[in-house]
């Protein structure tokens, strides 16, 4: 594995909001023929239980986040991902299934402060009144596909890195002082 570098080397912005890149983290995108086989693997490669449709599981600094009826996001520290990934082979040895280190394909954002919810109000088509902790949203921030979830008073925004200063140009601009909503 090779050494952590984040998107954009912890960049932060401090508007009405404030948005940050976190990464790097580690991440494994699993995907199983039969999702039911996954309840011991996700266990012994992040601690969590297998997430409801578009929930994510969080215990402590590792999570289980559902992207599809097939398909889920580990998040793990960077550090333990071939680990997770030697624990899902030993969990899933004669299943059909894929676990694959999608780490350094991702960025990761935090926005946070009492108005984090309208800086991606202005950028997603949800619903953030209605938005729960424990709620996992794959949707769109602008025109760039994104996960994101309610977490610790904020909100956490997983995209592609292909597009991450893109993505940190779009939270500035929406968190910049006098554009609140």
């Amino acid at each position: 594995m090779s050494d952590p570098v984040s998107a954009l080397n912890g960049v932060s912005y401090a508007g009405f909001a404030t948005v940050r890149e976190i990464g790097p983290l580690g991440m494994i995108t699993l995907r199983a023929k039969d999702p039911k086989s996954l309840t011991k693997a996700i266990k012994a490669a992040v601690g969590t239980k297998v997430p409801g449709q578009r929930k994510i599981e969080i215990a402590g600094d590792k999570a289980c986040g559902w992207m599809s009826p097939d398909e889920y996001l580990l998040i793990l520290p960077y550090a333990d991902v071939a680990k997770a990934l030697a624990a899902l082979a030993k969990a899933l040895a004669g299943e059909h299934h894929l676990a694959v280190d999608v780490s350094d394909a991702r960025a990761v954002f935090r926005i946070e402060g009492e108005m984090a919810s309208d800086v991606l109000r202005k950028l997603s088509p949800v619903d953030f009144d209605k938005l729960e902790p424990g709620e996992l949203r794959r949707t769109r921030a602008a025109q760039v596909a994104a996960a994101m979830w309610m977490q610790d008073g904020g909100y956490t925004l997983v995209s592609f890195r292909s597009v991450a200063t893109y993505v940190m140009g779009l939270l500035t601009h929406s968190a910049m002082p006098g554009s609140e909503i």
